[in-house]
Order: structure tokens, then sequence, then C-alpha cells
């Protein structure tokens, strides 16, 4: 099934200086070894650090990126993959967290991340166990979203306003919801990511072709606001480099890297279950958890016939795990409070898969009023270690840009280096992103043109061999399992399955598809 010959590299070559891949970070760990010294220096490859790179990269300074595992490896890939402006936080009274969740999710829609980030629509039916108190919580919830989409200068073209709607249009949405004694509901829309991690990996990519070295499977140790040794995860290797600047963005892990810092893990879990379970869900399903006032539980339609279910919010105290999984008593809470809103009860039995992640909430030890993590401000906060290191915490995956913006600046500022630019971010599509005119007219079938943007062509092109599905029952190609090992930074199995593709959120999928990307490797 593998192209084993020049013609399907000759097709991608339009991707240029975006492309990620062992060779260019073998030639930038050398460039790294001999130079050892950059203006900056950032810790950690999810989207926050990605958002860093980027951004510095962008007015012009010299910037490596390091990542002990892969891009997106921690919580960035275990969000509810929705870009939302905020509802949640209004509602608990976080009008300016609201706010910038609204304007930086209008950036991301309009010109960072067109392809990837598309409206959806949100409903939240009155069902006969939800309380009046609940319901008017919701639709105050978003009407308040409406306002501040308004001053966030979100048109309706891209978000219409909410609105009272009857049951049979609320069915239409989501036709395994019970019907009797279901008093209407309310509709907004909201932003949706085709996938967390594929953004992750589009920043990087930028970042990239702004002249960012970004180096996977590279660990930094002895760190401090001047520098670190860096070891090579795959040979071994170390080296010590000098920074004018050191930024911690390895979020969940950011007490290891940097002193001072004290966090308090909030675990959120999902369930991953079969479209065929809803009946085809196409909006996101709101359902309000019984007992509690400002909390819901939302069932989200997503790629290839999936739906997440989420999301808890629950104390994660001690070791941080690499890889966190769902608690058993999470996943009945999940399973019983989507299942008393549906006709047919959902059980373990329905279950593809599960994922959880830990956010990285700042401890203040100020725990008043704040029992919950629940209750815990998202803002994120940047910290100055007395070694120099800048450390951003907390926030989440729609500010990523902010976050970066905001970290960058204190960081530049304390080192005195002189940047003649301003932060940019704001105004650059990421790689692939184009306005919805363009990829319209994009020559590729829309799955593509979703996950790649304007660059599906370049992936899709070569033998037709390459386009067959890797797998019975699986979407996925073996034209996009080359592109990720060739253009996006995928070094090892796990990279393609887990982040690229996302396949190994089915266990089962994953066990069929590891015979073709194990043959990918080996082709390329």
């Amino acid at each position: 099934m593998i192209d084993r010959g020049g013609g399907a590299g000759k097709a991608f070559s339009t991707v240029g200086n975006a492309s990620l891949n062992a060779a260019r970070r073998s030639r930038e760990l050398d460039w790294l070894g001999a130079t050892g010294q950059v203006d900056v220096l950032v810790v950690g490859g999810g989207v926050t650090g990605a958002g860093v790179a980027l951004d510095a990269a962008a007015r012009g300074l010299t910037v490596a990126l390091v990542e002990k595992h892969d891009l997106a490896f921690g919580t960035s890939r275990w969000s509810s993959k929705l870009v939302h402006g905020g509802l949640r936080y209004l509602a608990s009274g976080h009008v300016g967290i609201a706010y910038e969740s609204a304007v930086e999710r209008g950036i991301l829609m309009k010109t960072t991340a067109p392809h990837l980030v598309h409206p959806i629509p949100q409903i939240a039916p009155w069902l006969p166990q939800a309380k009046f108190a609940q319901a008017a919580m919701l639709r105050s919830a978003f009407l308040g979203g409406d306002v501040l989409r308004t001053f966030a200068r979100t048109s309706d073209d891209y978000l219409p306003h909410s609105r009272r709607v009857s049951s049979a249009e609320i069915l239409r949405y989501a036709p395994t919801l019970r019907p009797e004694g279901m008093r209407g509901g309310f509709l907004t829309w909201d932003g949706q990511l085709y996938d967390d991690a594929r953004l992750v990996v589009a920043i990087a990519r930028t970042a990239a072709q702004y002249g960012a070295r970004i180096l996977t499977r590279v660990a930094a140790t002895e760190v401090t606001g001047r520098g670190a040794v860096l070891v090579d995860q795959l040979t071994g290797d170390r080296l010590t480099v000098d920074a004018r600047t050191v930024i911690n963005a390895a979020g969940i892990w950011a007490d290891q890297v940097a002193s001072g810092i004290k966090l308090r893990p909030s675990r959120g879990t999902h369930l991953v279950l079969p479209q065929s379970v809803f009946g085809g869900l196409s909006a996101v399903l709101t359902v309000p958890v019984p007992g509690e006032l400002r909390r819901v539980v939302m069932a989200i339609p997503a790629p290839d016939d999936r739906v997440y279910v989420g999301l808890t919010d629950e104390d994660a105290p001690g070791p941080v795990n690499d890889v966190p999984h769902a608690t058993e008593a999470e996943i009945d809470f999940l399973l019983n409070t989507i299942s008393s809103a549906v006709q047919q009860p959902v059980t373990r039995a329905d279950l593809l898969g599960t994922y959880a992640g830990l956010r990285p909430l700042l401890d203040t030890g100020h725990h008043k009023g704040e029992d919950k993590t629940a209750d815990i401000s998202r803002r994120h906060a940047v910290i100055t270690s007395p070694d120099g290191v800048v450390t951003i915490v907390g926030g989440k995956l729609t500010t990523y840009r902010r976050m970066a913006q905001d970290v960058l600046d204190k960081a530049l500022a304390q080192s005195h280096l002189e940047v003649r630019r301003h932060c940019e971010t704001h105004r650059i599509p990421l790689v692939g992103a184009a306005d919805r005119v363009r990829l319209a007219a994009v020559r590729a079938p829309a799955r593509f043109v979703q996950r790649y943007g304007v660059e599906a062509p370049q992936v899709i092109a070569g033998p037709p061999e390459l386009q067959r599905p890797i797998a019975p029952g699986l979407r996925t190609t073996y034209a996009e399992l080359q592109f990720a090992v060739r253009h996006e930074g995928a070094l090892t199995e796990d990279d393609v399955l887990d982040r690229r593709t996302r396949i190994g959120l089915s266990a089962v999928d994953r066990e069929l598809a590891l015979p073709a990307v194990r043959e990918t490797f080996a082709a390329v």
C-alpha cells in the first residue's frame, strides 16, 4: 500500500519549511549543539508552548521548543474539542475570562484556523427532571453569550444568536432524547475543533515555518532562567543550551521544571461512544447535573462517527501520570447523567473508550469557597521563579494565543531583549488555513479539508493506493499516515495513532491500524 518511490515526496514538496520530521529534528539538534544559544527556550510542546514558539519566532527571535514526549502529549489532547465563548465562566460571574474566551474564539474561527474550527449548534432541552433555576441559568448564560459575541465582534454569519426552540426542533438535533415531558429548550452556537491535537501540530508547524526549532523527544533538565541541559530521549545525547529567556509551558508538569510553583490538578474525563448510540446527534447536547445549579454534562458530536460525553471536574492529588485514566466513579457519573435524558440508557457495553486530562490549576493556598476544583478560577497566571524561569499555568485551550502573548511579553520585559515587533499572532493564519471561500474551493474530500485545509490536495496527491483506508471500518488512509511522518513530526507509532489521527481513542481501532502504521514507518 505504501509508495516507496519519489512520486509522493514530490507531491508534498510545496509544504516547504513547515515540514517537521526526523531528518529536520536531527539537523536542528546539530545546529543547537553547535551554536549553544537561543533567544528563547520554551519547555513544553502543548498548545501554549507551541503558541509561545510561534509568537517568539514571528517577532524575529531565535527559538527552540523542547518537549520530552510529543506535541500535544499532555492536557492539550484531552479537551472537549470545543472552542467556546466561556458560558460556564459567565454563569459563575467570571466575565473577564468569558470575554477573553469569546475574543479568542473569534480569532481562531476567522483567522488562525478556519479549517480546524467550525460553528456547531448547542442545545439545552428543558427536561422534566430539570429545575426551573437550572433552565433559567442556562438561558441567562446563552443570552450573556450573545452579548459577549457582539462585543467580541463575531458576526451572526459565524455564530447566530441564541433562541428558544420547540421540542420538535430539539429532537431533530438529538433524535434519541426522551420526548415525554420535554418543554422545548434553548439553542445557541459555539465553536468546535476538528481535533485539539491537530491544532497543536498546526501551531508548531507554523512556528517552524517562521524559523523556530521544534524538538520533540528532548527533555529539559537543570532548567534555570539562563538555559538548560537537554537530553535526547532517542539517543541519550546531552547538550547545554544558553538562552536569553526561558519559558516554562510544561502544563501539569510545570512544578517539576521550575521552583516556587504549586499546582492543584483537576481531572476532566470523557467517554468515547459511537454515533449509533445517539441516532445521529448533530448538536452539542447539554444535560444539567441533578442537584447542581451550574454543572452540566455534554454529548459532543465528533469526527469519524464518534460522540464524546463529558466532562468531570475532580481533584487529582498525588503523582502525575503521563497518561491519566478515568475512574470507575467518573464513568458511572457520566453514563448515568446522559442516560437520564435519552430513551435508551447508555451502558459500558456501548463504550469505545475513555480519556482523561489534568488541568494545571494554580494552587494559591486560599481554598475558602474553593472546596472543589470546579470553583478555582481558570484565569491563567504568569509566575517568575527566583532563578528567572518564567512559567505560564492555568487558562484553557481556547485562550492559548493570549496566554502565549502574556507570558512572552513578561519574559521579554525581564530579559531586556530588544524586539522590534510586537505580538502578531492574532493575524497569522496557521498552515492550511484560509477563509471560508477558499476552503470551499479546495479540490479534496470534505474530511481532508477539515483536517488539512488548503494542504489537503498535497496530502491526497500520489498513487491511488495511498487513498485507500488502512483497515476495514476505519476512514484513515495511508496518505494521512505518510503525511504525519513526513511533515507533521510523528516519530513513533504512538505519535501517529494517539495524536496525529486519534485512532487510539478506541483500543479496537488501534489494533486494526497498527500494521499500517508500522508499514508506513518502514517505508519512509
